[in-house]
């Protein structure tokens, strides 16, 4: 996949496996082995010299996801990645100013992708196990991805979040950036973007409760399974009661989602006067996300089509907003 680049390559169980001046390390490890993770564990501090650390793990699999991530990976991607995605996590996040080639210039998409994937696997983790997450870390995170939005166009965070993450975290991190340019373009102050930012990081946390065969299946989902993955924002709400930092308002974010206005949604039915405005904004960004993401059993939507489907959702999500949403979703 490297093709002609110089790479060196070693076993993990070798004394002398710890990358010394490399710009690049790629690890592939089984993690049920519990002494692959001891001696990775031991690699932290060496690998930390190295500005891009790549995992390959099994990417159904959110404890390995979030294991990799604890282990310092700037970016973990499944086992089968293509070559594409693969040189996309190894390029360069730094790349010099071609105006002032004595200034760096760093790429807040990447930077802001890998953050906001670390802070989710962090809360991923302590959902599973019962600990409070790290509101703090979960803010900053939110605010880099509203800083990059704010930078750079949307595609090159849609494109960024795509290559370098799978599955939920990349959900979520695409409904986060997808929410911050529908804040910015309709004109919210900073701190309502922070709020509504903080609110679309955590709105699927109580996905960490859906066991992965349900999560993750390639495909449309029976009756019985429906029934589960609906469960996901009352499990997020549940958790989320009471954790100092956490608003109303995120709360409500968290719990209703994926209510629509007509009552049709869930998991309580309300109708328009009981969904606030936060909420009605997520669940436009939080659908249109779902549609342009990138799975491995399906290609992302083209982004003209997917505005299409938000406008024929009548009487479900306001017409108004979903107007507002068009510039949103269809300048690149």
């Amino acid at each position: 996949m490297l093709g002609s680049q110089d790479v060196t390559s070693s076993l993990l169980n070798d004394a002398s496996c710890a990358p010394k001046s490399s710009e690049a390390v790629v690890i592939r490890a089984d993690f049920t082995v519990a002494r692959n993770l001891v001696t990775l564990k031991a690699l932290v501090p060496k690998l930390a010299k190295v500005d891009r650390r790549v995992f390959l793990v099994d990417g159904r699999n959110r404890l390995f996801v979030s294991q990799a991530y604890a282990l310092s990976a700037t970016h973990v991607l499944d086992n089968f990645v293509d070559a594409g995605r693969l040189h996309a996590a190894l390029r360069p996040a730094e790349t010099p100013n071609p105006d002032h080639p004595s200034v760096v210039a760093a790429d807040p998409a990447h930077e802001a992708s890998a953050g906001g994937a670390k802070s989710l696997a962090s809360m991923f983790s302590d959902m599973r196990s019962g600990r409070p997450i790290d509101v703090a870390d979960a803010k900053a995170a939110a605010a880099a991805i509203a800083d990059a939005i704010a930078e750079q166009r949307l595609s090159n965070w849609l494109k960024t979040v795509r290559h370098h993450h799978e599955g939920t975290y990349q959900h979520c991190l695409l409904v986060t950036g997808v929410a911050a340019q529908f804040a910015l373009k309709i004109g919210l102050s900073s701190a309502d973007v922070e709020r509504l930012t903080f609110a679309a990081m955590l709105h699927d946390i109580g996905k960490a409760k859906i066991p992965l065969s349900i999560l993750d299946k390639p495909g449309k989902l029976n009756d019985e399974e429906r029934v589960v993955i609906e469960t996901h924002p009352g499990a997020g709400y549940d958790a989320l009661v009471g954790t100092p930092g956490v608003s109303d308002e995120t709360l409500d974010a968290v719990r209703h989602h994926h209510e629509y206005l007509d009552g049709s949604g869930y998991p309580d039915g309300l109708c328009a006067d009981n969904i606030s405005d936060v909420v009605r904004i997520l669940t436009i960004s939080d659908v249109f996300a779902a549609l342009v993401e990138d799975r491995r059993y399906k290609p992302p939507m083209p982004r003209p089509q997917a505005y299409e489907i938000l406008c024929e959702m009548r009487g479900k999500l306001e017409a108004p907003l979903v107007g507002a949403f068009r510039e949103v979703a269809l300048v690149l």
